[in-house]
């Protein structure tokens, strides 16, 4: 009876955990673009893709998601010479505050920290340049949308703005590069 006692029990402990906390993969799609300026013009933006993993931690009126996810975005512009091209590898941390809304529905909004670990600048004429990351290791930006939960799959719509600026120049380019995002995420709870 003892065993059997402490067996409901653990089970019951390990349900009400997984009410709590729940963490699993997370993967999506964003579509960025790059800001210019000095006589340089805006083209397409850019078609990116995430993966990491998020935690939630679900509080009695809102919940905690933070988020740690490699980030592939860029986007073009072009100056009356040449058309360039410009790619990003971020680490992305955000840290999503928000309250769910009926048994599927969540809003939520939040900062997000990211770490450029490597970029890049082609022009149409191939040559390529790398981009020297600022003195900051660390720039911040927020994020807000909505979510949606279905059984143990999650999807979020959010859109990202920038607050500090992550590269001042392209080479010979200046550019206010506080980069904007619409992004598109499916995760899975693990537990």
């Amino acid at each position: 009876m003892k065993k059997l006692f402490v067996i409901l029990f653990l089970l019951g402990f390990g349900q009400v955990n997984a009410q709590v906390l729940s963490i699993g993969p997370k993967f999506g799609v964003s579509q960025g673009d790059v800001k210019v300026m000095d006589g340089f013009k805006g083209e397409d933006s850019k078609m990116g893709y995430h993966v990491g993993a998020f935690a939630r931690i679900n509080l009695p009126v809102i919940f905690l998601q933070p988020e740690v996810l490699y980030t592939n975005t860029g986007g073009s512009f072009s100056n009356n010479t040449f058309n360039y091209d410009v790619n990003f590898d971020r680490l992305d941390v955000p840290l999503m505050v928000g309250m769910k809304l009926g048994g599927l529905f969540r809003i939520q909004a939040g900062p997000v920290a990211s770490y450029l670990i490597n970029g890049d600048m082609t022009a149409d004429n191939g040559t390529r340049q790398k981009i020297i990351p600022p003195k900051e290791e660390f720039t911040f930006g927020y994020q807000a949308g909505v979510g949606l939960d279905i059984g143990n799959f999650l999807m979020d719509l959010k859109y990202e703005g920038g607050l500090t600026n992550s590269v001042n120049n392209f080479g010979q380019v200046p550019t206010d590069q506080r980069q904007n995002q619409l992004i598109l995420s499916l995760g899975f709870n693990l537990f």
